[in-house]
């Protein structure tokens, strides 16, 4: 391959200089995987905890709202309307 074209004779130096090892490169190691290791495990955990907790959650509102009574519907802060209801 002699007729190599300027991207393509650069593309091969990048690949030889990620071929070559430096040894007083700092890497994570085996340190570093069982690290990511446990912390993988422990996001996995969490997540089946949060799956087991969001099922156990009711989400079928009560019967009163369902049929639309007016007790159900009215907002509970309405205090005052209340009362002018009674007078």
């Amino acid at each position: 391959m002699p007729d190599m074209s300027a991207s393509a004779s650069l593309a091969m130096s990048h690949l030889v200089t990620l071929a070559e090892v430096d040894k007083d490169k700092v890497t994570p190691g085996v340190l570093g995987f069982i690290v990511f290791a446990v912390m993988a495990l422990a996001v996995w955990g969490l997540m089946k905890s949060m799956t087991r907790h969001m099922n156990r959650v009711d989400f079928d509102e009560p019967a009163a709202r369902r049929t639309g009574s007016d007790d159900a519907t009215e907002p509970a802060s309405s205090g005052a309307a209340e009362k002018k209801k009674q007078s």
